[in-house]
């Protein structure tokens, strides 16, 4: 074997935690899977070491929420969705309050801290129906967190209110908002983005919403799709243009990745198994040496492939989603308790401890 001392210093780099570039994510990616995910291993445990001084890299945490879809009604038809309906749909419907706190109760009662308002791109919803409804959940369960509306969501309010983005986050934030996911992510470069999901929110406004959301106090998440139409410098450019964003704000708490799903979609792109999930997910905690967190996806690829991403660079399983609507209409059907998610992080020798969105220990 030809001795590479190229490859042995940049061996060395990742171990140390230094910034590698987008042409060393490319070297890094064709590595052996077992390789990699060795460095994207001690990548978490430098990571976890900060933010866990007093307990070491050995805690794995998990978060009990639920997602609500407050409508199905969307204007956008992502070919990767399966989930949305026009108005004239015999399905199509918004929430009420009624069946609203009916889900939080329940959520409630299994220990849950925190709900997901997520919804379709709906053209008719007013801005005081939002702030409203907000309004609603912030007074009547003061201790659950709302971490809601995706960025596409904002582009789409930003449209339909005919007010600045600015104005609409502190807005509701003042209502209540308490975080903002980072659905809407799929991968962030425009010419991926007009082939999955043309009427979507574009990257710059993604990052926008991002940007404007952590000036204002908003912690938000960063997700990514991948497994379609895109190719590895896509992928790699994505985990750039986050990594950027976070040296200029510091306000995502966690990256979370996931595969396409593509059952039921009008998306036609072969989708991705648990090997090329597991080495984009190493990659990602790699160069994301600024984002304290990643999240396994479980939900799509199931417990055991969720469990073994947390060798690959994750320290936290995410929720066991005790609603889920969208991905699940795509085709995954993976379910997860309490009593699974502590198993499967203390079979590996991890302490398992439940969070809050900010990543505070709730127990």
């Amino acid at each position: 074997m030809i001795y590479d001392a190229g490859l042995d210093q940049l061996l060395q780099k990742v171990w140390d935690g230094e910034r590698v570039t987008p042409a060393e994510a490319r070297r890094l990616y064709a590595l052996p899977l077992e390789e990699l995910g060795a460095l994207a291993d001690r990548r978490r445990q430098i990571a976890r070491k900060e933010a866990y001084d007093h307990r070491g890299n050995e805690i794995v945490t998990y978060i009990i929420d639920r997602n609500i879809n407050y409508t199905n009604i969307c204007n956008v038809y992502c070919k990767f969705c399966a989930f949305y309906r026009t108005e004239k749909d015999g399905d199509a419907y918004v929430i009420s309050l009624a069946e609203l706190d009916q889900k939080i109760e329940e959520t409630i009662a299994q220990g849950g801290t925190q709900i997901l308002l997520q919804g379709g791109h709906h053209p008719k919803l007013t801005k005081q129906w939002y702030l409203d409804l907000l309004t609603h959940v912030r007074d009547k369960y003061p201790q659950v967190n709302l971490h809601s509306f995706s960025p596409s969501e904002f582009i789409h309010f930003r449209e339909v209110f005919n007010e600045p983005l600015e104005k609409i986050i502190a807005d509701f934030k003042a209502a209540g908002l308490g975080s903002i996911p980072g659905g809407g992510g799929e991968i962030l470069v425009d010419s991926v983005r007009k082939r999955i999901s043309p009427l979507k929110a574009m990257t710059d406004d993604w990052l926008l919403v991002m940007d404007t959301a952590h000036r204002l106090g908003l912690s938000t998440t960063a997700t990514m799709m991948f497994g379609h139409v895109e190719t590895l410098d896509h992928r790699i450019e994505h985990l750039d243009r986050i990594r950027e964003q976070q040296d200029k704000t510091g306000g995502f708490t966690a990256f979370i990745g996931w595969t396409f799903q593509p059952e039921h979609t009008k998306l036609r792109a072969p989708t991705v198994g648990a090997h090329e999930y597991l080495r984009t997910q190493a990659l990602a905690r790699i160069y994301l040496d600024n984002f304290p967190n990643v999240q396994s996806s479980w939900v799509t690829q199931g417990q055991e492939i969720g469990q073994i991403a947390l060798k690959y660079g994750a320290n936290d399983l995410g929720s066991i989603m005790i609603e889920e609507n969208v991905v699940s209409q795509a085709g995954a059907s993976f379910c997860m308790t309490v009593a699974d998610m502590r198993r499967l992080i203390s079979e590996l020798g991890y302490e398992p401890h439940q969070r809050d969105n900010w990543y505070r220990l709730v127990n």
